[in-house]
C-alpha cells in the first residue's frame, strides 16, 4: 500500500492537476498527463473535495446547455452531486 509521502506534493490539489485552461475549459497539465505514473488516484481524489464537487456541477450545467443532457438527467445528476457534498459537511 501506498503511502501519502510516497505521492508527489501537488497530489491531490485540483488547481495545480486540473487547472482552468485559457479557453475557460478545465485541462490536465502535460506534466500531469504524460509523466505522473499517479495521475488517475491523484485526478479521482481532487475531484472528490468540494471543489471537486463544483467542477462537477459546471460540467453538468455546460452539459444541459449544449443540449448533451435533458432536465431530468441534469436534476438528478445535481441532487447527487449535492449529496455528495452534504457527506463531506459531516
Amino acid at each position: 500500500m501506498t503511502s501519502k509521502d510516497d505521492f508527489p506534493d501537488c497530489f491531490g490539489d485540483l488547481e495545480k492537476v486540473f487547472p482552468m485552461g485559457p479557453k475557460g475549459l478545465r485541462e490536465t497539465p502535460e506534466q500531469c498527463f504524460y509523466h505522473c505514473p499517479v495521475k488517475t488516484k491523484c485526478l479521482q481524489e481532487a475531484l472528490a473535495t468540494k471543489d471537486g464537487i463544483q467542477i462537477e456541477e459546471e460540467v453538468i450545467e455546460r452539459s444541459t446547455k449544449a443540449g448533451a443532457i435533458s432536465f431530468f438527467e441534469r436534476w438528478s445528476r445535481k441532487k447527487q452531486a449535492h449529496r455528495r457534498g452534504l457527506k463531506m459537511k459531516k
